[in-house]
């Protein structure tokens, strides 16, 4: 007798999956994916069963495999052969890496942006505020983590540098599917958006020094945070 195969489990993210493709198969297969990654429903290391994805869209694998080979380039999708797709996993020093790169691109953003900023932009990074302190106050991580990446790029949208903001946002789409703002205590995340509001001040009076200073000591203490977060975010150990 031959013991029976394990079954394995249904991908989670096939049931979040709408099928929409009207605008384009494959352009809208990309968009769809990228947006159930990003939104943190689909966790690190999620299988992304090929045949399952072609069915859910009605379409061929070919379209989908293309799909998949964009995300990979974007960083959000890995493959392993003879064992497929997935949801990219990063590593604790890798989630550090990026951070320290996101950094770095939002000083540059930011330098920009306080001296470009309307009257309306100072009132969107407000808003945005006070809905990442209600977040924050409901002990709401998994908004937080979405409020949070609002807020930031309230700051640094401003700047009007394409190339720039484009690199910001890939950077911040790869620690999406580690949602870490939701795994992180309550006090660091009170203490993260009293950051943001010492953000604001200075943004909203043109203190670009200030905002500077404020930006510094926020990444600072989001490394310290992001030190702390192991397999519960599912991160894997730095390779040794």
């Amino acid at each position: 007798m031959f013991a029976a195969m394990p079954r394995r489990l249904p991908s989670p993210l096939i049931p979040r999956l709408l099928g929409h493709h009207d605008a384009g198969e494959r352009v809208a297969i990309i968009d769809e994916l990228r947006s159930v990654i990003l939104s943190g429903d689909v966790p690190a290391g999620t299988v992304i069963p090929l045949r399952e994805v072609a069915d859910a869209f009605g379409v061929s694998q070919i379209p989908v495999r293309e799909a998949l080979k964009t995300l990979m380039g974007e960083g959000i999708i890995a493959h392993r052969r003879n064992v497929g797709y997935r949801v990219t996993q990063l590593t604790r020093a890798e989630l550090r890496e990026i951070y320290l790169i996101r950094g770095g691109l939002e000083s540059a953003a930011l330098t920009a942006a306080v001296a470009a900023a309307s009257e309306r932009d100072f009132e969107r990074a407000r808003s945005v505020h006070r809905q990442c302190a209600s977040a924050s106050a409901a002990r709401n991580g998994r908004e937080y983590n979405r409020h949070s990446r609002e807020f930031h790029e309230a700051l640094t949208v401003p700047c009007g540098m394409q190339r720039l903001m484009h690199m910001l946002q890939s950077a911040w789409n790869l620690t999406e599917p580690v949602q870490p703002m939701a795994h992180i205590g309550n006090a660091d995340r009170a203490a993260l958006n009293e950051d943001h509001g010492r953000m604001l001040a200075a943004f909203t009076a043109r203190d670009s020094a200030g905002l500077l200073a404020a930006a510094n000591e926020h990444n600072e203490r989001l490394a310290l945070v992001v030190a702390g977060l192991g397999r519960a975010a599912g991160l894997t150990d730095d390779a040794v």
